[in-house]
């Protein structure tokens, strides 16, 4: 206890960082610090509790048993002092520090960047880090508190709380509606040109509802791919085939009449929004706060109007 007398609270603070981003350059961005100062604060940490916390390699940094048992006792109490101190503040300037959110660019553009505006509205002081990417973001790499991610969650180490709901409808442009015909019946799909999003589990396999209950399995075939929500929404309206679209994606080209929804009396399986956080992070109260805001957002009868066309007349 005596050779920690001398260090100030802030070696524990960088040590948690270093813990939690795994590494001192992640570290020293969340805090707001150079990656000198993060190091030179780990190193007066070791010599106090003589003994090494880190091991260090050219690429990742890892927690030795020392390191893991320090973290599994102090991390806890540090988080629990920062939520106090959250709480006592938020009464005078709201909450503090660096929010950083992770999605795609499309549910960026339709969704997150409004409700970040309105959130940002609300805690002035909070500084919001906005990465958007159509690929799955490594969270802990990348340094990421809480991701927006649309769809099937499959990797399971991940902690998430669904925030809500999407459709998914069949759509093409009307001109080559006009031009093929439409289809009566799922099983139709397969004589009709596919553009598939890659991005998808399975992406040339649907399992359509009918409205007595019945379902129809398709298989569909596909000579174009694309891997971004948006290139395949500029592919469908200009008539290169015919493909599946969230609703969300889906809202402003039904609206204005660039595309039109097939097959409306069978209904595919809805999707999940989801909260992602990284495995083992803690959840803190800026965290919680953005979560839950996000959670009403997405209820609410402005959000729902906006991306549900049959809420509004066409424009």
């Amino acid at each position: 206890m005596n050779a920690l007398s001398s260090l100030d609270l802030n070696a524990l603070v960088a040590f948690d960082a270093v813990a939690q981003q795994g590494g001192f350059t992640a570290a020293a961005e969340q805090l707001g610090v150079t990656k000198t100062k993060v190091s030179l604060q780990i190193s007066r940490l070791e010599a106090a509790l003589d003994t090494s916390l880190f091991t260090r390699t050219t690429r990742q940094v890892h927690l030795t048993d020392a390191g893991q048992a320090l973290h599994a006792q102090c991390g806890p109490l540090l988080h629990r002092l920062q939520d106090a101190l959250d709480r006592s503040g938020s009464g005078r300037a709201g909450l503090g520090g660096t929010l950083r959110l992770g999605t795609t660019v499309d549910h960026a553009v339709q969704s997150l960047g409004p409700a970040i505006a309105r959130f940002a509205e609300l805690h002035p002081s909070l500084r919001i880090d906005l990465r958007t990417n159509d690929r799955v973001a490594n969270l802990v790499g990348e340094g990421i508190d809480v991701a927006v991610r649309m769809g099937w969650l499959r990797d399971s180490s991940l902690h998430a709380a669904k925030l809500g709901e999407f459709r998914q409808c069949v759509v093409a442009a009307p001109r080559l509606a006009q031009q093929v015909g439409r289809p009566a019946h799922p099983s139709d799909l397969a004589s009709f040109e596919w553009i598939a999003l890659s991005l998808l589990p399975a992406p040339l396999t649907w399992k359509f509802s009918a409205r007595d209950g019945s379902t129809q399995t398709v298989q569909v075939k596909s000579r174009i791919r694309v891997d971004s929500t948006g290139a395949l929404r500029a592919m469908l309206r200009e008539g290169a085939g015919i493909s599946v679209l969230d609703e969300p994606s889906a809202a402003d080209d039904l609206r204005s009449g660039q595309l039109v929804r097939l097959l409306d009396g069978w209904s595919l399986p809805q999707g999940g929004i989801y909260a992602v956080y990284p495995p083992g992070r803690h959840v803190s109260a800026k965290i919680r706060a953005f979560v839950d805001f996000y959670r009403e957002y997405l209820r609410s009868d402005s959000y729902r109007a906006r991306i549900d066309p049959a809420r509004r007349t066409p424009v």
